[in-house]
């Protein structure tokens, strides 16, 4: 009897044990996946997004058409997108920010308000993500998760788009039927200068009516030519001062276009559409300005006008500490995951991201000629060919920092300001001492 009793307790557990074995085996198994094990079936998660990509244009179509995609592929998800437009989004995210309700997944903006996302606990980190698909995370341009990294080895989002503001526009057919060499160094920029205004052309179409113009376009690249990046950003830190020699030599240097007229006269008092018809007009032989120009010119321009337009970066100044090939610039904004995401909604939630911000995303976005970080082979895709030079420019370049980007609001307006003074005839070293006692004023 005893001998009876000892088998029947021995069976019982290892049926215990084998049905808890089975058990484990329906466990969620991945991060980034909300996929139940063979033969299971798929749990039912609520997600909200919110997004600005409510437009016509073709870059909206394009992320709105991701989510779709994404949507339609996990049925088991309830998805609440909601696309807010552009001019009221900033607002909206703010007011469930201070409410601590954000949506499970929301489109951010790279820099301050992710930071202030981050300092008040509203984010985590989507590293999950780049630690499951390195290739993925190793693909993207240098630099590109600068402004989303907030503490040692954590990412925040992935950048869907690229913000290049300085290349280098010009009309090869100006230049060729004027015996002019397109500049890559700068003796040979301020020969080109002389030669086109001895000409009567133009030699920098530029529309500076707005100050952040010549400051995003041509100081940060400029300037970065002389300083090097690595002073800039003491210089913001306080580190450096903006009133050393080599700040007001870079100074010098766009004060030395404006002196020898490498902008057309009133440059300051048109605005960059203006500058941008200017130019493909055929008024003016260069231009320098950001990726939005490639939007602007394939809405506006006909295809004989882009024709002859070809995209580099400014030249190298001799003697300078900056690199050269490089363009100010930076990552734009991602898609960012709420703190109190969590369990199934949260797999399923960076299942979105990469959904958006994968290599397919990416791809998909950058044939709606918007310019990203990830690198990729664009040579048989529908995107414009002027898109296609300036993203093959984008992609073997450097970035360096746009100054307004770094700056404390007042620095960044003074500096604005005071390159409209140096075309006007003001002196490098008074510009460089207001911007230096604005952004003094910023870090005490």
């Amino acid at each position: 009897m005893k001998k009876r009793l000892t088998l029947v307790v021995t069976l019982i557990t290892l049926i215990s044990l084998l049905v808890a074995a089975c058990g484990d085996n329906k466990t969620n198994t991945g991060t980034g996946t909300n996929k139940p094990a063979e033969g299971g079936k798929e749990e039912k998660v609520k997600l909200t997004v919110w997004h600005n990509f409510a437009g016509d244009d073709l870059r909206a179509k394009a992320v709105r058409g991701l989510i779709d995609e994404y949507k339609k592929a996990n049925p088991n998800v309830e998805l609440d997108a909601q696309a807010i437009p552009v001019d009221g989004y900033r607002q909206r995210l703010s007011t469930v920010a201070a409410a601590n309700e954000m949506p499970d997944v929301f489109f951010v903006y790279a820099g301050s308000q992710s930071q202030e996302f981050f300092d008040a606990g509203l984010l985590q980190p989507i590293t999950p993500l780049a630690e499951k698909n390195p290739d993925w995370k190793n693909n993207f341009m240098d630099g590109a998760f600068d402004r989303f990294t907030f503490e040692p080895n954590q990412i925040y989002s992935a950048p869907i788009g690229l913000s290049a503001t300085s290349f280098l526009y010009y009309n090869k057919d100006l230049f060729e039927q004027n015996g002019v060499t397109v500049p890559t160094t700068w003796a040979e920029m301020m020969t080109a200068v002389k030669v086109f205004n001895e000409k009567g052309i133009t030699p920098i179409a530029l529309g500076n009516k707005a100050p952040w113009v010549a400051q995003s376009t041509i100081i940060g690249s400029l300037a970065d030519r002389v300083t090097g990046t690595d002073w800039f950003m003491k210089a913001v830190k306080g580190e450096a001062s903006f009133e050393d020699k080599v700040f007001v030599d870079a100074l010098g240097k766009f004060k030395e276009l404006a002196d020898n007229k490498a902008f057309q006269e009133g440059a300051n008092s048109i605005d960059n559409t203006q500058a941008e018809q200017y130019f493909v007009q055929g008024k003016a032989a260069m231009m320098v300005s950001g990726a939005w120009t490639l939007t602007n010119l394939a809405a506006s321009a006909t295809a004989e006008q882009v024709a002859p337009i070809e995209v580099t970066t400014l030249p190298t100044i001799e003697g300078g500490a900056g690199e050269a090939g490089t363009i100010s610039g930076g990552p734009g904004a991602g898609f960012a995951l709420s703190k109190k995401t969590s369990g199934a909604a949260k797999d399923a939630a960076l299942d979105l991201i990469y959904a958006i911000s994968g290599p397919d995303g990416q791809k998909a976005i950058a044939e709606s000629n918007s310019m990203v970080m990830y690198k990729m082979d664009l040579a048989n895709s529908k995107v414009s060919p002027l898109y296609l030079k300036a993203f093959n420019v984008a992609m073997n370049a450097k970035i360096t920092p746009v100054y307004d980007a770094y700056l404390s609001a007042e620095a960044g307006e003074t500096i604005n300001n005071g390159l409209q003074e140096l075309m006007m005839g003001g002196k490098p070293e008074d510009v460089a001492k207001k911007v230096q006692e604005a952004q003094a004023r910023s870090t005490k």
